[in-house]
């Protein structure tokens, strides 16, 4: 397990289970997320990702565990005025302007952010925000979407594929407005397709699969963990020579020439090339690359369905 952030933990899930007739969803999973923290809750279709949000949104109860927020159940009033959740299906009310609307919402909350606020941080122009809100079109409604996600002015912030249908543009955007509101202490999770979003932007992953927690850990803890390191280069010597060599240094597991390069698949790069330097051997255009969180996603949810 990640090494918790010090803090007040703001999620808790306690062992908890949820059951669909037979088939258990979410199974005996137990994780605490800290203040101020950015965790992205990633898993293929069916993992049950979306069921735990739901049941620390309060939209579902648990089977069996205990889900609290904030040290309270999800569905007590004080903690529903400290969140805000932007969901991948936006629907709006009818005969209400995106401006009717967002002050609607922040009618509910005690602190809400001023409607200048939500604003400049949703990107909706004064235009959007005199359109009638069943007129914007989908682009738009993301943005009124994530504009009531954050018009309470929540300590915590849940995004459910926040960035499905948005051009690259609109997605830095999003990105930089979310780390802005990180810097202002609030505590995010968010679920994504976009595994790379997850890498760039998370500072944990919680990797869900068939019910349960099969990963926890920051972005490199998990790719180091499950995915392959290799030390590429050139050989100026005798390229059998080095790979005689390295195929006896430990951790290296394979070692192979691809486009005039050796490259050796190793636990520990340093180690390797340590021996190339004490042995004399002449290389150059050194690369040490890392697997990528897809590789990772891969090779956890394949091997697991495997071995299961």
């Amino acid at each position: 397990m990640i090494q918790q952030l010090s803090g007040e933990p703001i999620v808790e899930l306690k062992q908890v289970t949820k059951t669909f007739g037979s088939k258990k969803a979410v199974n005996r999973v137990s994780f605490t997320i800290e203040r101020g923290s950015i965790t992205a809750i990633l898993g293929p279709n069916g993992a049950g990702k979306s069921t735990a949000i739901s049941m620390m949104l309060g939209l579902k109860d648990t089977s069996e565990g205990e889900v609290l927020l904030f040290g309270q159940s999800p569905k007590d009033l004080k903690v529903r005025e400290k969140i805000g959740a932007m969901l991948q299906e936006v629907s709006v009310m009818d005969g209400l302007r995106t401006r009717e609307i967002i002050n609607l919402i922040r009618s509910y909350y005690p602190n809400p952010m001023t409607l200048e606020e939500i604003a400049a941080l949703s990107g909706l122009t004064p235009e959007e925000l005199g359109k009638w809100a069943v007129k914007m079109s989908g682009g738009q409604k993301r943005k009124l979407s994530f504009a009531l996600a954050i018009a309470g002015n929540p300590e915590l912030l849940f995004f459910d594929e926040p960035t499905v249908g948005l051009d690259t543009s609109a997605r830095r955007l999003f990105w930089q407005t979310v780390r802005g509101l990180k810097a202002q202490g609030k505590t995010i999770l968010f679920t994504t397709h976009y595994l790379q979003e997850a890498d760039d932007i998370a500072e944990r992953i919680v990797l869900f699969h068939q019910g349960q927690v099969a990963a926890d850990g920051t972005p490199e803890a998990i790719k180091s963990k499950l995915t392959r390191r290799t030390v590429s280069f050139i050989a100026d010597a005798d390229g059998q020579q080095v790979i005689r060599l390295l195929h006896e240094v430990p951790g290296v597991t394979d070692v192979y020439e691809q486009d005039g390069r050796l490259i050796a698949v190793t636990s520990d790069t340093d180690t390797a090339l340590a021996a190339l330097f004490r042995a004399g051997l002449t290389v150059r255009d050194i690369r040490i690359d890392q697997g990528s969180l897809d590789e990772a996603f891969d090779q956890l949810t394949m091997s697991q369905g495997e071995a299961g």
